[in-house]
C-alpha cells in the first residue's frame, strides 16, 4: 500500500510539472501551434514512421527538413493535395506507400491521406513534407 501511495504522489508531481503554466495578467502567452502529425506507412502497415511538424511561430518539431516543408506547405496554401513536389522519373514497381497528415496547420484543422504506388512516387509528389 505504501508503494501505491508513493507512486501516486510521484505521478501527481509529474502531472503538475507537465501542466501548462498560465501567463501573468497583462502578458500575452506565446502562441504554440500543436502542429501536424505526419506518417508514412508501407504496404499493409508492414512499417510506419511519423514526425510532428510545426510551422508557427517558426519551423519546429522533429522533422529533419522543417523549414523547407513549411515553405512548401505555405506555397500550396496548406493543401496537402496541392503540394508541388519534385517531379522525377520513377520505376513502375508497385510497393504502395500511404502518407497521412492530421492535426493543425497555421490554425486550420488537417485530416489528409493518400496512397502512392511506391516511395519514389510519394517523394515526387510531396517534396520535403514527407521526407523523413
Amino acid at each position: 500500500m505504501r508503494s501505491l501511495t508513493v507512486t501516486s504522489a510521484a505521478l501527481l508531481a509529474l502531472a503538475a510539472a507537465a501542466a501548462p503554466v498560465a501567463a501573468a495578467p497583462g502578458i500575452d502567452a506565446p502562441s504554440r501551434q500543436r502542429g501536424v502529425f505526419l506518417t508514412i506507412s508501407g504496404d499493409e502497415n508492414t512499417w510506419i514512421r511519423g514526425v510532428v511538424l510545426r510551422c508557427v511561430p517558426e519551423p519546429d518539431g522533429h522533422h529533419p527538413h522543417a523549414a523547407r516543408a513549411c515553405a512548401e506547405l505555405d506555397a500550396a496554401g496548406g493543401d496537402f493535395g496541392k503540394l508541388a513536389g519534385e517531379p522525377r522519373l520513377c520505376t513502375r514497381e508497385y510497393a504502395p506507400v500511404t502518407v497521412s497528415a492530421t492535426g493543425e496547420f497555421r490554425g486550420r484543422p488537417v485530416a489528409w491521406h493518400k496512397t502512392y504506388g511506391n516511395a519514389c512516387e510519394m517523394g515526387s509528389g510531396t517534396g520535403n513534407v514527407f521526407r523523413f
